[in-house]
This record gives C-alpha cells, structure tokens and sequence, in this order.
C-alpha cells in the first residue's frame, strides 16, 4: 500500500506539470484528492492493515494529500498569471499609433426645431402635454367638429385600424383630452408636439411627419390675442424683422379660421420666386376655437372664449434651413445632416 500511495504521487506530480489550463487542473484534483480520487480509495483498504501498519500508512497518505495540495495552488497560481499574460498580450495597445477620432452625434434638425418651437411657448407661458398616437375616431374627428359625413375628412386619408380606431392625422385630439379633464377650469394654455400620420408622400408631404399644436382658453380671448402670439412666435423663430398676416380660411374646429402667412425670408416682403411673387409664405393655420368644440369638451361657449392653431415642424425647419425637399429629413443622409451642426 505504502508502494501504490508512492506511485499515485508520482503520477500526480507529473500530471499536475503537464496541465495547460486551470479547467485541467480542477480536474485532475478532482481525480487524485476528490472524495472519489485514488488516494480515498486507497485508504478505504486500510481495514485490511495491521494495527502497526496502519498509523504509518496514514501518516504517509496525510503527508501525500498535503504536498499534493501545496502543488495544485502553486500550479494554479503559475496557470492564473500565464492566462493572465496572454490576455494582456493579446489586448497589448501600441501607444505610437495615432487615435481613432471618434464623431460626435448631434440633435436632428426636426428634433432642434422642435425644442425651439417648444422654448418660445415655454417663455410665453404655455404648457407641454402630450397624447397617444393611436386614437379613436371620436376624438381625432368628431369631438372636433367632424362627423363622419363632414367633407372635410377627405382632407385627412387616414390609417385606420378598425372603423373606430386610427393613427392620428393631426395633434388636436390632445387638446379635446385636456379640455375634458381640466374642463371648467381656466386659463388653458398649452401646446401639443408629436407625431402624426396621413396618407401623402412627395416633396413637401410624408406619410409620418410632426405637428405642435397649440390652445388657449380663458375669458375675452380674441382673434387679437392669436396674431399678437403667432406675432411674437415668428419674429423669435425666423428674426425680428417679421411681420404676419392672416388670411381667411376654413377648419371645422374654428370659427372664424385663418391661414398664417409670414414675410418672405428670401426677399423680406418684395417678392420673389420662393414666395411666387406675392412676398408671403404660409407658415400654420389657425382661428378661434368652434363654439361647439367648447361645448362637447365642457365649456360654455357663452363664457369662455379661446383659440388654436397648429404647424408643421417640417414646415418651419424647410422655411428656417432653407431644405427644398422634406423627404431629405427622413433619408438617413449624413451629408445633409453633418449641416445643422
């Protein structure tokens, strides 16, 4: 017994040198000091031994287990650093090398213009509300105005989902949400950025695009209250030279509506190609809220008074960056984005 426990020593030794990987040597620990390894086993035949022979062999196997433990932590620690080496070889950095520049990512044109919209309201003490992009027929059509016979909706061609739920075609229904759930309070004063999707695609349309509503209600507020706004709005977005002019038109949610038209930035007022010549360019629409608007969203129209208006996002950024096309906003082309650095 004493020759056998020699020889698994022996044998340890050699593989313990010979393993390549600490995976390898967990295995052969497992295989000599496990509590099924050899030498367990060969203790197990200890009943067999004289009483003589037993605290020798004992003491050899003792003496065996803990030179062959001292072996398998400084194999394993020798295992770790030669592992260790490799990966800081193989992850080795030449410092004489020139740096890889890394690009800075910068704001979207569309998203700048919106934080722009945004920050002239803010200061005018408007509040930002949002709403969901999925909305039913009531609130997208009807509650502003539009049944369902109205041909106004031609207007709109609309993703529906079923007969009652669509993508919206504008951001208004965010204002019959908050007029409902504030309703009678006053004053409002909000406006409403997000997506909204219509069935148009060419060089000034998209199927998806931005709009930034707006609506106030309070006592006595008049058409005076809208341009003197839409006034201040303009002359912070395009310059302080900016005039204004409202021309009639029709929305089903307003009554009286208005076109808004600004100076032409390319020839301020004089006329030109870009403004065909009449020294105006159409920047939202607009008018006083529809009394029956007011009524359906719990305000009485004999009270309370307000107005709306709504623009493109596209719209402003292709007037303000001088884009001829809206479709380049969508196209992913770095070249024209690197511009609004």
């Amino acid at each position: 017994m004493q020759e056998k426990l020699n020889g698994i020593a022996a044998s340890a030794r050699t593989d313990i040198s010979m393993a390549q990987s600490q995976e390898d040597l967990k295995k052969i620990q497992v295989t000599y000091l496990g509590k099924k390894g050899k030498i367990t086993a060969v203790l197990r035949g200890m009943g067999q031994l004289s009483p003589e022979e037993r605290p020798l062999i004992g003491s050899l196997a003792n003496k065996i287990r803990d030179e062959l433990a001292a072996l398998f932590a400084e194999r394993e620690l020798q295992l770790r650093k030669e592992e260790q080496e490799k990966r800081i070889e193989a992850e080795k950095v030449d410092i004489t090398l020139p740096g890889r520049p890394q690009e800075l990512g910068h704001f979207h044109p569309l998203t700048m213009v919106m934080d722009e919209i945004a920050d002239i309201f803010l200061g005018l003490g408007f509040s930002i509300v949002d709403g969901p992009e999925v909305e039913t027929d009531y609130y997208n059509f009807e509650a502003l105005n539009i049944p369902k016979d109205h041909p106004a909706r031609d207007m709109q061609d609309s993703f529906y989902f079923n007969p009652e739920m669509l993508l919206r075609t504008h951001t208004s229904p965010v204002q019959v949400h908050t007029m409902e759930k504030v309703a009678p309070q006053v004053p409002v004063r909000i406006i409403a950025p997000g997506k909204v999707y219509r069935r148009d695609d060419d060089a000034t349309h998209s199927p998806m695009f931005h709009q930034v509503e707006g609506l106030v209600i309070d006592h006595n507020v008049s058409l005076a209250d809208l341009k003197g706004t839409l006034l201040l709005f303009a002359q912070q977005m395009f310059g302080s030279h900016q005039q204004v002019r409202l021309r009639p038109s029709f929305f089903p949610f307003t009554e009286p509506s208005a076109e808004v038209d600004i100076s032409c930035m390319m020839c301020h007022g004089k006329g030109c190609r870009v403004c065909k010549d009449t020294g105006w360019i159409e920047i939202l629409g607009s008018g006083m809220v529809h009394p029956h608007v007011l009524e359906m969203s719990g305000y009485d129209p004999e009270v309370y008074t307000g107005y709306a208006f709504g623009m493109g996002v596209e719209r402003i950024a292709m007037l303000k960056y001088g884009v001829d096309d809206l479709r380049l906003f969508f196209l992913n082309d770095i070249r024209m984005l690197r511009q609004f650095r």
